[in-house]
Parts: structure tokens; sequence; C-alpha cells
């Protein structure tokens, strides 16, 4: 059956899947970076780092233990490890400047991630790597006359459980709310008598965290190389805009935007599919400057 000229329904349904995991991916990366912003306003250039890290840490585990649980382990372990990392940067890096003109922190974290990449440059290399796909989801599975990679699926579903399990955290947990109260008035959330400074840090750690567990997903999907934190970034900012700073849920609708847009832009329009993300983007600051739910707090 061909829909659309000759675009069949089985390959827009594969692309959709597509676009559906792409838009995870980035809603996993975008809600770390859009929590750092929301509670601490600050614009995080080096999570794209951490991502990167979290793919690296994520290799190297894999590499050295069994070829069955490799990958598991990297889940497990990299974002720890990235965790740790986010948490030296933060007590070193991002504390000593609170309440400075946010300039200092862009800057800093560019030059965080800059230093980071070199330092992935000098322990593993320039070169171009892949984490091996776990045993249990190689090969496809199929459904609605769809083939379709068990990986891939399994990206999918897994990283839509991790960004519910978040939401559900910051609306039904006390440190959720806490978060949240944090982003409307963070002196307040302070006056009462809560550790204004180590949820800061919490908070950093955990969007790090959530941008390294992205990292290890991606891993088998695509390279693992020292440019892959600084490639995604601008996507994640692109999602962060779309759906307002701050904002959890709108980082949840721009990742599924963005992620279906650049695959379905490639497969109906290929030669303008790029340009038409960067309108959208106009559009929404023109029209819309916090973004579809843009507002100085998580939603």
């Amino acid at each position: 059956m061909d829909i659309f000229g000759s675009i069949s329904l089985a390959a827009l349904l594969t692309q959709i899947l597509n676009g559906l995991t792409l838009g995870m991916i980035l809603i996993l990366i975008a809600t770390g970076l859009t929590l750092i912003f929301g509670m601490m306003e600050v614009v995080n250039f080096a999570h794209g780092a951490f991502y990167m890290l979290g793919a690296y840490f994520g290799l190297t585990l894999a590499q050295t233990t069994s070829s069955f649980w490799g990958f598991w382990v990297a889940l497990l372990v990299a974002p720890v490890l990235v965790g740790a990392t986010s948490l030296l940067v933060e007590q070193i890096g991002i504390k000593p400047l609170r309440g400075r003109d946010p300039l200092y922190h862009l800057l800093l974290t560019f030059g965080i991630a800059l230093i980071l990449r070199k330092v992935v440059e000098i322990f593993w290399g320039p070169d171009i790597h892949s984490l091996t796909t776990p045993e249990l989801l190689r090969g496809p599975i199929q459904f609605f006359g769809v083939y379709y990679p068990k990986y891939r699926l399994f990206v999918l579903l897994f990283s839509a459980a991790v960004v519910a399990l978040v939401g559900w955290f910051l609306q039904r947990t006390k440190y959720g709310i806490i978060i949240r109260a944090g982003t409307h008035d963070a002196e307040m959330v302070d006056a009462l008598g809560i550790n204004i400074s180590r949820i800061f840090t919490g908070v950093f750690v955990f969007g790090s965290v959530l941008a390294a567990i992205a990292g290890v997903v991606v891993g088998p999907l695509g390279s693992v190389q020292p440019g892959m934190g600084m490639d995604v970034i601008i996507n994640a900012f692109i999602v962060v805009i779309i759906g307002g700073l701050g904002s959890f849920k709108g980082a949840v609708i721009g990742g599924l935007v963005l992620g279906l847009a650049q695959v379905l832009g490639v497969l109906f329009i290929p030669s303008f599919a790029d340009a038409a993300i960067y309108i959208a983007v106009v559009l929404v600051l023109l029209f819309k400057p916090t973004g579809l739910l843009g507002e100085a707090e998580l939603k």
C-alpha cells in the first residue's frame, strides 16, 4: 500500500518510530538541561560533554566486562561515573559563580566542554568507536507488518520509561516539589530552612546523569567520537527553546516535535529539512519568546 506518492505505509511507520526514538533521546538530554536552567539559571554548554562522557565510559565498561553483560554494566555504572564527574565540576566551577552574571556560567561551561573533549581525545583518541549491541536485543522484531530493530525499540521504550519516572519524581515526591518551588523563588525555599545549595548541586548532578544515560543508549546506534557532545547540544537547546526554558513538559513536547520533524522532514522534504527546523525555532521565538510552555518554572 502506497501513500503520499511513492512512500509506503510500512516505511512511514518505520520513520515515525525512528522519529519517536530520536525524540525520546533528545528529551533525556534536554530534560537535564532544562532542569539545570530552571533551578539554577545556568545555560550549561558542558551538558553535551557529559553525554559524550557517558558514551565513552560505557564503551570502556562494555569492553572490559563480559560480552553478554557488558552493555548492561555500562548502562548502570557509566551514569554514576558521569554523576561523580559533574559533582566535581559543579563544586569547583559552577558553585563559586552562583549569583554572578549568567554570562560567566555560559563561558565557564563552554570552556569545560572543550576541556572534557580534549581529555577524551587524550585517553580514548580521536578515532570513531561503537558500543556493541547487547545479544538479547540484536535483530529485528515484526509488528503491524513492519520489521523494526529490537534495540531501537528498546531505546524508545526505555527512554520513555526514564522520562516518565522523572515526571513522576517532579510531581509526586518531596524533592521534586522542592525543585519546582525553587524555580519560582529559590530565596524563599532557602528561607524555609531547606539547604538550597545542596538542591542546586543535586539538580546539576541529576541532569548530568540523564545526559549520560542518553550517551550510553546511543552508543550502539551511532558513532562514539569526541565531537558527539557538541553535535547534540545544539539540538538539545533547540528542544528547550521550542518547549520553553525551565519547563519539563515543554522539553517533552519539544523533543518529540524535533525528533519527528527531523526524520519526517528528511522523508518528505529532504532538501529543506534542516532549514525547516530552524524556521520553526525562529517562529517560536517571534510569537512565543518563552517557548510553547515557557515560564520561569517547571510545569
